[in-house]
């Protein structure tokens, strides 16, 4: 159990060193930037900051990639698939599986719920026999390092409180997201880049709302376990940049001289948000130095980008933050979420659906496959998912337009299953895990909650998640809350 008030001690502790030093905090940060030169390990060779009896067990990924489609993919139209519903077109969804499903007030009120097949071709792929839709062309090609958790269940209906459940474990705002609770835990193997980066893009079609910083941010936890947002811009983490006049040196002689203030400071009060913003100082004084070299795409080979595919060379594409998401493990960043908005397919999704796929699949797929070829995915767990799944039942924009064939229909939400697919670190390749039922609306086999997929994100970097808490409140709250089992079944 941690306590923050040993947290307090060890910033006295680590004031007392400094002030002992003689030089201050300016020599800590330059030897940290001269590193390799004073002869120290290199950057990935061991763990800085973490709690001291962290893993609680041999890892068996270092880190985690998070692949998050915003808005909730279809997975009827995907992964799930139900030839049979061919049959069945048109016609009304049966009261036994009606009544078991929220309605949100968007259909609720549709005088009919029509069953909607499947429009796209589905086929089964490499040794594995995964069913895939014709949308993934790339993932198919990677389908036996993939495991589809088909049995995926969210307990909340709406976007915002679901995907508030899925990154912290609670559906109201305020906790720690996982990619936190890992930072907290772990700390980062390169002390020059955060810990835990997350890299938000914007999907062409219209569904669904942006993706908000608080899904990547620390909650109570301290603020230097939240995600650092890198951006699309010409600089991709904001102010990181000296401004025009302002050389080097002149930045490090204005950390010095605010660092030395900021300490007096927390010597009076101790503040532990006063040793955060030091913290983060100094870190944006490193990243200056290894955040260009980390997004300089240019040193990438002609090869990787025609797997990865011709948007990896425009900047801030989802593509392109794949490419940089492996830059990124391989320089020892603990947590990386990507995401990318517009899954949320209320009406037109023959339309909108195949164009999502085409901005994410190459990417997601090319990930895989690179990380695999430089021997990185044993060591990196990759997640790629949404937040619940869909309907089979469409949403109309129309009201008196429900027929089976109607271009403009729309799914709506369905919390009750939905597919995943994971890979690399601790994870069983080429195999499905969990059944629906014939309508794909409930699970019938191998039910696996939210804190279920979170535990067992942990327990791959090494986290008994039972054991892994912070007091707050007079309360020693964890990811998982009260709930949660690791899905043996997946583990490799």
């Amino acid at each position: 159990m941690a306590d923050p008030r040993d947290d307090y001690a060890r910033l006295m502790s680590r004031r007392s060193f400094f002030r002992a030093s003689g030089t201050g905090i300016g020599f800590a940060a330059l030897a940290t930037l001269l590193r390799e030169d004073l002869g120290a390990a290199p950057p990935g060779s061991e763990a800085f900051g973490g709690l001291p009896d962290l893993p609680h067990f041999a890892p068996r990924a270092k880190r985690v990639i998070y692949l998050c489609m915003s808005g909730a993919p279809s997975h009827l139209d995907l992964f799930d698939y139900k030839p049979h519903l061919q049959d069945m077109a048109g016609e009304e969804l049966p009261d036994s599986v009606r009544q078991g499903l929220q309605l949100t007030t968007m259909t609720a009120s549709q005088n009919t719920l029509p069953i909607i097949p499947t429009v796209f071709e589905f086929a089964q792929h490499g040794q594995s026999g995964a069913w895939l839709s014709e949308l993934l062309p790339h993932t198919a090609r990677v389908a036996d390092e993939l495991c589809f958790v088909k049995s995926l269940w969210n307990s909340q209906l709406n976007h915002d409180p679901a995907q508030t459940h899925l990154f912290t474990g609670f559906q109201l705002s305020g906790r720690p997201t996982i990619g936190a609770w890992v930072s907290y835990a772990l700390g980062t193997e390169n002390e020059n880049l955060p810990a835990y980066v997350a890299m938000p893009t914007t999907g062409s079609s219209s569904g669904g709302g942006p993706f908000l910083s608080r899904y990547w941010g620390s909650g109570f936890l301290p603020p230097r376990y939240g995600g650092v947002k890198f951006g699309s811009g010409p600089d991709p983490v904001l102010y990181l940049s000296n401004p025009e006049g302002f050389d080097a040196a002149d930045r490090r002689r204005f950390l010095d001289d605010l660092a030395a203030l900021n300490e007096i400071r927390q010597q009076e009060t101790g503040d532990p948000g006063i040793a955060a913003r030091i913290e983060q100082y100094e870190m944006a004084a490193r990243m200056q130095l290894s955040v260009p070299e980390l997004t300089d795409l240019s040193t990438e080979s002609d090869s990787t980008f025609e797997l990865y595919g011709p948007e990896a060379r425009e900047r801030g594409t989802f593509t392109a933050n794949c490419l940089l998401a492996r830059r990124l493990v391989e320089r020892g960043v603990r947590y990386v979420m990507l995401s990318h908005t517009g899954w949320d397919h209320h009406n037109h999704l023959p339309v909108q659906l195949p164009r999502q796929c085409r901005e994410v699949d190459q990417g997601s797929a090319a990930l895989v496959q690179d990380l695999r070829q430089r021997g990185l995915l044993d060591e990196t767990l990759v997640v790629w998912g949404g937040e619940f799944g869909r309907t089979v039942y469409g949403q109309f924009t129309t009201a008196n337009d429900t027929r089976a064939t109607a271009p403009s229909y729309g799914r709506d939400h369905n919390p009750r299953c939905y597919t995943v697919w994971m890979a690399g670190g601790g994870i069983k390749p080429g195999v499905t895990y969990g059944e629906t039922d014939e309508f794909s609306a409930s699970i019938v086999r191998d039910p696996v909650s939210i804190h279920d997929l979170q535990a067992t994100i942990l327990h791959c970097v090494g986290i008994d998640h039972t054991r892994l808490t912070y007091r707050y409140q007079g309360r020693d709250f964890r990811l998982t809350d009260v709930a949660g089992n690791v899905v043996k079944g997946i583990l490799a």
